[in-house]
């Protein structure tokens, strides 16, 4: 080989571990930031969170057909959701691979209601996985899913069966003893002897 050859093969390495190193630096700078965006959630801080998202970021969020706007206002408008909030994130995990960042965090907060509960002056305890996609220093877009379930039933709601349609109704014996029979058949095995 001659030696031209093997000083370009050298400066092709050379690249090769700077590209390495520039995508680990980039991985860790949107750890860094994607742990920084719950914990300006903490505090509240809604003004520094518009700094750190992008003008067109979009929020996917597990609560049915919540329409959440897009960019800065998107975000304005979620956190007046929160009504009165004391809250405090802990982060369990981060996971990063390319332009996406996963948060795993437990959240302890007091909130007067949530989803219409109230909580009257009952601490809530969660967890909550947050997938960041973050592009040059920003987050452009969030997914949330979160133990909304188990945070309502912390604040007393009940689990009930929806009523039964109409035609499923009138097809069958609408006495007391049917409905008594099926809750007895269902849950016959719960009972001690």
């Amino acid at each position: 080989m001659n030696q031209r050859a093997s000083t370009h093969i050298r400066s092709l390495s050379f690249f090769k571990n700077f590209i390495n190193m520039q995508a680990t630096v980039d991985i860790e700078n949107n750890k860094q930031l994607a742990t920084r965006f719950l914990q300006l959630v903490s505090e509240g801080n809604l003004a520094e969170i518009c700094k750190i998202i992008s003008k067109d970021w979009k929020m996917n969020i597990g609560l049915g057909k919540a329409e959440i706007p897009q960019g800065p206002e998107g975000m304005k408008k979620l956190f007046e959701t929160f009504g009165k909030i004391k809250q405090q994130w802990f982060v369990n995990d981060v996971i990063a691979e390319d332009d996406k960042v996963v948060v795993r965090a437990t959240n302890k907060c007091l909130q007067e209601n949530f989803l219409g509960i109230p909580s009257y002056g009952q601490t809530q305890t969660f967890t909550a996985t947050f997938t960041h996609r973050i592009v040059n220093d920003k987050i452009t877009e969030t997914w949330r899913n979160a133990d909304d379930l188990g945070r309502v039933m912390q604040l007393g709601a009940k689990i009930q069966p929806a009523d039964e349609p109409q035609t499923a109704i009138e097809n069958m014996s609408a006495s007391r003893w049917s409905r008594r029979r099926y809750i007895f058949d269902s849950f016959w095995w719960k009972r001690s002897y």
